[in-house]
């Protein structure tokens, strides 16, 4: 099946609906800690501007009760400075205010409207029919294409990604265009051998890859750190300690283990596990074998043996998705595993897949972005996807594609259709 890209639309003089993920991190005062989101959506943004579109921005801080639940303001100024163009931010999502300055609009000017999670109904529960919300039946007759350019939340079935392609023509965004074809490269066809190198918590997430990938023979080997690692060692039955028993028992689940227990009979060749760990010892790092667990310490990174390891396993690999932190990167000298891990990586030149947030925050930090493939915009997405799972995003648009194919206005060339595979319909 396909979708169509901004390729294979007129889009002069069109104004269009671009929901982008602009969702940062905040400090105390509200002002922007990370700008790589933003960074990403603006290259769509000046592109759109550029065709002679009136585009119009719809995008998410936060989530009602958190503390980064905000308004799109600063936003708006920051998408300024990153497309060097007027960026027009106004404090209405689908009211009379919003619909006056969208019917006013000339080609290439580009608004901002408020923060859509403002809108109770974007997160009303899957059963809801998203059309029907007032934003979208407020917002759509004023649109001629919806554009989903937030892959981030395409695995969300909220209003502003299921809803608007139910009712307007709609197409994929330049981040989520990429994003498909990437990641249906490494998943189904990645040039070998193809290493698996996970971290962080997100255990049953992280455990459904290591499955999907092994059992397609698309990836040959996973080195694991973070939590994820410790879980797999319990499932040895390696004793690791009461306190990491504890944050084990807090992040998984009976099953995860027998999951992973599973992995390790089926896979045991292929998956490295550290053969040293960083203990937290008031503050210092101290190394142990995994020989010499359990431990009353908490373990925080992976050792400097297995750091070593694993710098010799990516330096084979032609093929490398990195997702998770090895160790606590937020707090030295436990982000060595994660420093070291992604230099390597970024030091191979071979085609590399970053996912996560925390994980693209920690290349951003080290300089080392430039020589990384391509990082991820999702986490949860990026994790589905992988899986093949359905993000309801790209059903969404693949529908709204097949519903209104008489209704685009298409250029000379549209060949170059956006291919998604069967299994993620």
């Amino acid at each position: 099946m396909t979708v169509l890209t901004i390729d294979n639309i007129d889009l002069k003089n069109k104004t269009v609906l671009a929901r982008l993920d602009l969702n940062s991190p905040l400090g105390k005062m509200g002002e922007l800690l990370d700008t790589l989101r933003i960074e990403e959506n603006a290259k769509t943004v000046k592109e759109l501007s550029n065709k002679g579109a009136k585009v119009v921005i719809i995008a998410h801080q936060g989530r009602p009760g958190d503390k980064e639940f905000t308004s799109l303001a600063v936003h708006a100024k920051t998408l300024e400075y990153y497309t060097k163009k007027i960026v027009t931010y106004i404090d209405d999502l689908s009211g009379s205010v919003a619909k006056h300055y969208i019917k006013l609009m000339r080609p290439g000017e580009i608004i901002l409207l408020e923060n859509v999670r403002f809108n109770s109904e974007e997160l009303l529960d899957n059963h809801h029919d998203h059309s029907k919300t007032h934003m979208v039946r407020n917002l759509s007759p004023l649109i001629d294409y919806y554009i989903n350019d937030a892959f981030a939340v395409s695995h969300r079935n909220h209003a502003s990604i299921v809803g608007f392609p139910r009712l307007l023509p709609s197409i994929a965004g330049r981040i989520m265009q990429k994003e498909i074809e990437i990641l249906t490269k490494v998943q189904k066809n990645p040039e070998k051998p193809c290493v698996l190198v996970f971290g962080g918590s997100k255990i049953k997430d992280t455990l459904n890859v290591i499955q999907k990938m092994f059992e397609n023979n698309s990836a040959d080997k996973a080195l694991l750190s973070g939590v994820v690692a410790i879980l797999f060692l319990k499932a040895k039955g390696i004793k690791v300690g009461n306190k990491v028993k504890a944050l084990l028992k807090e992040k998984s689940t009976t099953n995860d283990i027998l999951k992973a227990r599973e992995l390790m009979t089926k896979y045991n060749e292929k998956i490295i596990l550290p053969i040293d760990v960083a203990l937290d010892v008031s503050g210092k790092r101290e190394n142990i074998n995994i020989e010499q667990l359990p431990t009353e310490y908490n373990i925080s990174d992976i050792g400097d043996k297995t750091i070593k390891l694993f710098e010799n396993e990516i330096k084979l690999a032609k093929t490398i998705i990195a997702n998770g932190p090895a160790g606590y990167f937020e707090k030295p000298p436990f982000d060595k595993g994660t420093k070291k891990i992604l230099t390597a990586i970024a030091n191979t030149k071979t085609l590399s897949v970053i996912g996560g947030g925390h994980t693209a925050m920690a290349a951003k930090s080290l300089g080392i972005i430039d020589d990384l493939s391509h990082i991820s915009t999702g986490g949860g997405a990026f994790i589905l996807f992988m899986t093949g799972t359905p993000l309801p995003g790209i059903v969404a648009l693949i529908e709204s594609k097949k519903k209104y194919s008489k209704d685009y206005q298409y250029k000379n060339n549209i060949n170059d259709l956006l291919i998604i595979p069967e299994e993620k319909l």
